[in-house]
C-alpha cells in the first residue's frame, strides 16, 4: 500500500482516485473546486479544498511524506507546471504529471516531473488499434517499440502446441498467457496446446507482432 497525493480532480483525476481506492492505497485528494472534492470523498482517505499553486497551502500537505504525487490537472497547463515545480522544490519523492502534448511534457520534465502520462494519446492509440482489426481484443503499449496484445488464435495454429509452432524463434514474440471464458492461464510451456475459442496475450516488439498477425 502506498500513500499518494492526487492533485486535480477532473474526470481523469476522479477515475484515478476510484482505481486507487480499488487497489487499497491511501490517497489525499486536492482540488480548488469543492464540488470535485465532494465527488471523490467516498474513494479517498482524505481530501482538501485549496489552490495547489499556492506554496503555503501545498507545503501544509507535507508532500515529502507521500510515496507518489500525481498532478492530474488537465485544463490549465500553467497551473500544472507550477504545481509540478513546487512539489519537487518541497521535497516530493516522485512526481507524475499529466501532459497533452510533447512540448508540455518537455517543460514538465525540466521543472520537476519524474514521469509523464498522456491519457488522451494513450486512449487514442488503444482505440485505434483495438478497433482496427476484429482479432484484437486488447492492447498495452510498454514503450515506443514493445507492446502486449490480446489477440485471437490464428486458425492454422489451433490444436498445435507452442513447441510445435516454435513461436519465439520464428516470430520473435512470446506468448505470456492464454484466456478462455475470461479465465487466464499463465502456466505456458512448450507443451501448451492452443485451443479454439481462446485468446492469447503476446509480448514482443510491436513491428514483429504486427507482421505475425497482419495488423
Amino acid at each position: 500500500m502506498k500513500s499518494i497525493l492526487l492533485i486535480g480532480l477532473g474526470r481523469f483525476g476522479r477515475h484515478i482516485a476510484i482505481k486507487l481506492d480499488e487497489l487499497h492505497h491511501q490517497v489525499m485528494a486536492v482540488d480548488k473546486e469543492d464540488t470535485r472534492v465532494d465527488a471523490v470523498l467516498p474513494f479517498v482517505t482524505n481530501a482538501q479544498i485549496g489552490d495547489a499553486t499556492n506554496e503555503d497551502f501545498l507545503s501544509s500537505l507535507g508532500v515529502g511524506n507521500f510515496d507518489v504525487c500525481i498532478v492530474a490537472i488537465g485544463d490549465n497547463f500553467q497551473n500544472s507546471l507550477e504545481v509540478t515545480s513546487l512539489l519537487k522544490e518541497l521535497g516530493a519523492r516522485m512526481v507524475v504529471s499529466r501532459a497533452a502534448r510533447d512540448v508540455h511534457a518537455k517543460f514538465l520534465l525540466r521543472n520537476g516531473a519524474d514521469e509523464i502520462v498522456y491519457p488522451e494519446r494513450q486512449l487514442a492509440d488503444w482505440v485505434a488499434i483495438r478497433y482496427s482489426a476484429d482479432h484484437i481484443f486488447d492492447y498495452i503499449e510498454l514503450d515506443e517499440e514493445h507492446a502486449i496484445f490480446e489477440i485471437s488464435i490464428p486458425g492454422e495454429w489451433i490444436g498445435k502446441t507452442i513447441g510445435q509452432l516454435d513461436i519465439r524463434k520464428k516470430y520473435n514474440i512470446n506468448i505470456m498467457a492464454l484466456k478462455t471464458n475470461d479465465i487466464m492461464n499463465l502456466k505456458i510451456t512448450s507443451d501448451t496446446q492452443l485451443l479454439k475459442d481462446s485468446t492469447m496475450l503476446v509480448l514482443g516488439e510491436t513491428k514483429h507482432i504486427q507482421k505475425c498477425f497482419h495488423i
